[in-house]
């Protein structure tokens, strides 16, 4: 089913606000618009400034990445442990002792050096990070998509019921209508 929204005909469940980011991948926008997310080096600086926070795992590393996002965005495990391989290589980070298979990384006085000169940079990535989840509810409208899929939901329910005469299609399309004429005054 279409709808007009912003001028432009959009399925129902598409995202609101046009040039919001596309929902389905994981993978949103970054630095440059949409594509990637961390430039060059920015992905190998932060994780070796989550490290200096506390030891972590691989997977704790992609977890604590993704709710930073509110969930937009989780590096694969094919980026971060080659980044991880080279962060040990360049005597940044080392393993520690854990538990089974496991190898958890802490940063070492080396990398805890590196992150204090280049502070700054890992505030604006960490920014742009946060940032991923506000744009996410401002574009995606997550009250407003639900109450799109409620109407729709309604709307559906009641034509499918057998009982969907003129006059009832007629008193659904006022209802939107004015539904309509009230969102265009707030």
């Amino acid at each position: 089913m279409m709808a007009m929204i912003g001028g432009r005909h959009r399925r129902w469940g598409s995202d609101f606000g046009g040039d919001g980011p596309q929902w389905g991948g994981r993978h949103r926008h970054g630095p440059g618009g949409r594509g990637r997310v961390f430039g060059g080096g920015e992905l190998r600086l932060f994780l070796l400034s989550l490290l200096a926070d506390q030891p972590r795992h691989g997977y704790e590393l992609i977890k604590a990445i993704e709710e930073l996002t509110g969930g937009n965005y989780a590096p694969s495990p094919g980026v971060v442990y080659p980044t991880l391989n080279l962060l040990t290589d360049e005597d940044l980070i080392a393993e520690q002792a854990g538990e089974g298979a496991r190898k958890a990384y802490a940063a070492t006085e080396a990398g805890r050096a590196e992150i204090a000169s280049r502070r700054e940079e890992i505030e604006t990535i960490t920014s742009r990070l946060r940032g991923l989840a506000d744009d996410h509810d401002r574009h995606g409208a997550p009250p407003l998509r639900r109450a799109m899929g409620n109407l729709f939901t309604a709307v559906r329910q009641r034509a499918a019921s057998g009982d969907f005469d003129r006059d009832t299609m007629l008193a659904v399309a006022d209802i939107l209508d004015e539904a309509a004429r009230k969102i265009e005054r707030l």
